[in-house]
């Protein structure tokens, strides 16, 4: 089962992906986490990376493209993967057909996290106190759903008509979210062992 958790900034990707994982046992890519593990050894991809990010824009396609293809080994594609933060624009999410396709496996679901606009900006706002991320401020993060509107939420079209979107109403609580995503993966592994029929 390949998965990608999909939404805007402070949709709760990261938790509900984290939830997952717990449940299903897959591995977990989030290019996000690996751009700031990067930016913070201050290595040359990490500059470039920050050079995006700090201003609230997204990291160039081909950058993203080729960290992931790195990350795509047999061993990790055999334990199932759930992808949170890519795709992010429809070259990404081609590119991403094309590197699966060629390791013979695809995506089995999107799972769609629906959060209002105000509730993402008090979200990422509260997380910007606890965790000190630089751009979890008003100004940045603005700019980051204005981003998300224009070259991520096409995405939204583009699964729903290769019927692999899930739409999830991300304002409830964790749980509530949870266990939602839940019942759309047992359905979806359903599915998926009758075709194998």
């Amino acid at each position: 089962m390949n998965i990608i958790v999909f939404g805007a900034p402070g949709s709760g990707k990261g938790t509900q992906s984290e939830l997952i994982i717990e449940k299903h046992g897959l591995h977990h890519i989030s290019t996000g986490e690996v751009l700031r593990e990067e930016i913070a050894k201050e290595t040359e991809l990490g500059k470039v990376a920050d050079s995006y990010i700090s201003k609230g824009q997204l990291v160039p396609d081909k950058l993203i493209i080729e960290i992931l293809d790195d990350m795509l080994s047999d061993e990790v594609l055999q334990k199932g993967i759930i992808l949170d933060g890519f795709p992010r624009t429809i070259p990404q999410a081609e590119a991403l057909a094309q590197m699966l396709n060629k390791r013979n496996t695809g995506i089995s679901a999107v799972i769609g996290l629906e959060v209002y606009e105000e509730e993402l900006v008090d979200r990422l706002l509260k997380r910007g106190k606890i965790s000190g991320r630089s751009d979890d401020n008003k100004e940045t993060i603005k700019k980051r759903i204005q981003v998300y509107h224009k070259n991520t939420a096409p995405l939204i079209d583009y699964y729903k008509n290769a019927e692999l979107y899930f739409s999830i109403e991300g304002n409830k609580t964790v749980d509530y979210i949870a266990e939602s995503i839940n019942e759309a993966l047992v359905q979806i592994t359903k599915e998926n062992a009758t075709a194998l029929k």
